[in-house]
This record gives C-alpha cells, sequence and structure tokens, in this order.
C-alpha cells in the first residue's frame, strides 16, 4: 500500500496490511461517579499487548462527586458537573491526549488484551476510517477490579445486542455501509485518526442527554468521507445489560434521541417523511439565465421528484418567488448531493434518478455525469463525500465517476408549453 486513501469505502483492500511504525495511540475514557468500573477498565488497558511507550491513557470525568482516583502515567482530567455531558468530556480528553490514534472508551467497558492493537490498525493506515468494535456484556458485579476480563467475562456472559449483530453480518462488517450505518458505530467502543477528528470536528456539545452524540458524530464523519468499519476482533466488556434492557431506557428517552437526530441528519429513514429537515438532501443548481418557463418546469418537476431539495438558481423569475425552496445564488447549503444542471432540465421518469441520488456516495461512485441522447453533459451528479474526499487528498481516486445516460432526464428548449407540463398532456415534444 502506497497511499492513505482506498475508493470508497473499500478498507478490505488492506485486509493484510500492518501499520509499520505503529502509531501513538490515546485511549479517552469518559467518566462519571463509577470507581469500581474505572479502575476495572484501567487494570485492562495496563493489560494490553500494545507498546506500553506508545500508549496514552486520558481519564475524562463528567463532574463526579469527590475524587477520582488513577494510577501513575494516566492523566486525568475534569469538567465542572452541569449535567450530562459526555460530548464535552469526549472533547476535553482529546484536548489533553497526545496520540495519532484515538480511541474512547467508557468506564464501564474494559477492553480485552488485544483491543487496542486490533482498534487502531486501520485508523493507522487510512485516516478517514472511523472504527467501532464489538461491544460484549457480562455481569461483572462482586467481581474485584484486578480480575483479568476476560476470566471476570466467563460464565457471566450476558445477551449481545442481535439489531448490532445482525447489521455486522449482513453489512460485512460495515463494508458495504451506506448514509444510515451511524446507527451502528457506538461510542463507547470506537476510534478514529486524530487528523479526521481535528478536521471535521469533535462530539457536538449541545447534546447533554443520554445518547446520540456518537451518531450525530458518526454521521458527521461518513458525509466528510469517511470510511465505516466494524472490527469483531477489537472486544470490550460493558459491566451489564445492553441499553434496551437497562432501567430508564423506556420509550421516552428513546423517542427523545430520535427527535433530537431529525433535524441534523436529512437522509430518508432519520429525517422526516414530510417536514423540512434542518439541511436539505440535495441541492440543484442551475447556473445562467433562461427563461421563466423552463425553469419553472424544471423547478416543478425537480420538487416534484425531490420535495425537500433545494434549487438555487442565478435569477429567480417572478413565478417561482414564493417557493422558500427555490433560492437566489449565494445561498447554497452543504447538502449531501449537489446536482450541478448546465441547463433547465424536465424530470419525466423520476424512479430512476431518485434512486440514483439515494445511493450515490454509498459505494465506489461517488460522482455522476448525466448524458443526453446525442452525448451531449446535462449536468454533474456529486456527492458530499467525494467533494470532501477529494479536498483532503487533492486527488480524485477516492470514489469513482460515472458516465451514464439520462433516462427520463431531458434538457428542455428556451420555449417548452407550460400548459402540455401542468395540464399532463403532450410528451417528450412539447418540452424538448
Amino acid at each position: 500500500m502506497t497511499e492513505p486513501w482506498v475508493v470508497g469505502n473499500g478498507w478490505d483492500a488492506v485486509d493484510d496490511v500492518v501499520p509499520d511504525p505503529l502509531p501513538r495511540v490515546s485511549v479517552i475514557v469518559a467518566h462519571y461517579d463509577q470507581p469500581a468500573e474505572l479502575a476495572r477498565t484501567l487494570h485492562a488497558l495496563a493489560a494490553q499487548d500494545y507498546p506500553p511507550g506508545l500508549l496514552d491513557i486520558v481519564v475524562a470525568d463528567d463532574g463526579s462527586p469527590g475524587d477520582v482516583d488513577v494510577p501513575a502515567g494516566v492523566t486525568l482530567v475534569r469538567q465542572e458537573d452541569r449535567g450530562f455531558r459526555l460530548a464535552a468530556a469526549r472533547n476535553l480528553g482529546v484536548r489533553a491526549s497526545t496520540g495519532e490514534v484515538l480511541c474512547f472508551l467508557d468506564a464501564d467497558t474494559s477492553p480485552e488484551p488485544g483491543y487496542v492493537r486490533a482498534l487502531t490498525r486501520l485508523p493507522a493506515l487510512l485516516p478517514e476510517a472511523v472504527v467501532v468494535g464489538r461491544r460484549r456484556h457480562a455481569d461483572f458485579s462482586d467481581v474485584a477490579p484486578d480480575v483479568p476480563v476476560t476470566r471476570a467475562a466467563a460464565g457471566r456472559e450476558l445477551p449481545e445486542p442481535a439489531w448490532l449483530t445482525e447489521e455486522y453480518a449482513r453489512s460485512r462488517d460495515l463494508l458495504d455501509a451506506d448514509d444510515r450505518s451511524y446507527r451502528f458505530v457506538i461510542g463507547a467502543v470506537m476510534g478514529c485518526s486524530r487528523r479526521l477528528f481535528d478536521e471535521v470536528g469533535g462530539f457536538d456539545e449541545t447534546f447533554t442527554t443520554y445518547g446520540g452524540e456518537d451518531w450525530e458524530w458518526a454521521h458527521r464523519m461518513w458525509q466528510a468521507g469517511a470510511l465505516l468499519a466494524h472490527v469483531p476482533d477489537a472486544v470490550a466488556w460493558h459491566d451489564g445489560p445492553e441499553w434496551a434492557d437497562r432501567d430508564g431506557s423506556g420509550v421516552d428517552r428513546a423517542n427523545a434521541q430520535t427527535l433530537r437526530l431529525q433535524s441534523t441528519i436529512p437522509v430518508s429513514g432519520s429525517a422526516p417523511r414530510a417536514l423540512w429537515a434542518g439541511e436539505p438532501d440535495l441541492l440543484v443548481r442551475v447556473r445562467g439565465q433562461h427563461s421563466a418557463a423552463a425553469l419553472f418546469i424544471a423547478a416543478d418537476s425537480v420538487l416534484e421528484a425531490f420535495p425537500r431539495a433545494r434549487l438555487i438558481l442565478d435569477d429567480v423569475p417572478a413565478v417561482l418567488a414564493g417557493d422558500p425552496r427555490v433560492c437566489a445564488a449565494g445561498e447554497d447549503t452543504d447538502a449531501r448531493v449537489v446536482w450541478e444542471m448546465h441547463r433547465p432540465v424536465v424530470v419525466l421518469e423520476k424512479t430512476w434518478i431518485i434512486e440514483l441520488v439515494r445511493r450515490l456516495g454509498t459505494g465506489d461512485v461517488g460522482s455522476v455525469e448525466l448524458l443526453a441522447e446525442d452525448g451531449s453533459s446535462i449536468g454533474t451528479l456529486r456527492s458530499r463525500r467525494a467533494t470532501r474526499r477529494a479536498a483532503r487528498w487533492r486527488v480524485e481516486h477516492g470514489f469513482e465517476t460515472a458516465r451514464m445516460p439520462a433516462d427520463g432526464v431531458h434538457a428542455l428548449r428556451a420555449d417548452p408549453r407550460v400548459e402540455a407540463w401542468v395540464g399532463g398532456w403532450g410528451g417528450v415534444e412539447s418540452f424538448c
């Protein structure tokens, strides 16, 4: 391997590669008032098979009452207790750390001896990799904190979350990740490179209730061109059952998390079905001066196919001025997909283009050039993931660009028949 990127989400291209040299790793342990659990996790970190001189351990405390005991060589940083501020605590821990690769653990999640080595391999090789380990569950009550975690868990195992194991199997450990795979990145057992963390940004500190901050962060990473990977060999044991089986994990908490995320993740299956999300999933930009008739039909047909898209025009005709989805140039937004139209088009068959937009950037193809029947270009669709990755590496090799016929999408002539469009009669010859 000679380059720090792969095509699409293809991290399996480096399956047999070992980092040389090994990176310095910082493990950020988020903690609040769990002294026994923290002691067990710190014992487990001291037993890692990773070179101790390359391991930096930081306990980030969210305002626990009283003292927090950590052994020599472990950094302790603390913030004031102002309620649940896990996102801020993790960010605080990162600021105090020194590693090239970051591992995030919760204080009640203790890693097996090979955890750090397994979890950090991909981020060390591919700085865009965001990895999630395997979180297993056991009942450690009445087990001394210094008992090795694999021995402590023996015979005390609790069920693993089926929704996670099923998805990791279906997606081949997230190799087949898509825009909703952020839901399978669990904050208690995840890692990334410091480079990507610093570039994209840390956890959103406006999350001040349980859950969601890891999913918002993982989605933001993915949209910035990150790779997602599940590393089943990186095993850490959570003391107690999964979230759904814990006290206080009822529907109210789950609903609060979903409602908090819907405004920041505008992809199908996460965003509202009809209500406007905070950001559009698709931005359509038509450059140049065009007739009001052509722009009217283009806007109406595109927004029929993509009701929550945003249309950017150099000059907004009066007939479109009343629709808040139609904006003047200069009001661009950071959408998941941008459709640059070289000229106005009419969408007569929408199924194909809807599916193209839905999938763009989730596989190897990051951009698509649409071709008219005569082979000329009528526009390009480009995913945010492809744009961000190209800007990061200053090359286009991180995603493929496809050229394909624009089935059911046609370039408009300057004087299309508006009556035929709104009346629902007339074929392609009425518009093109």
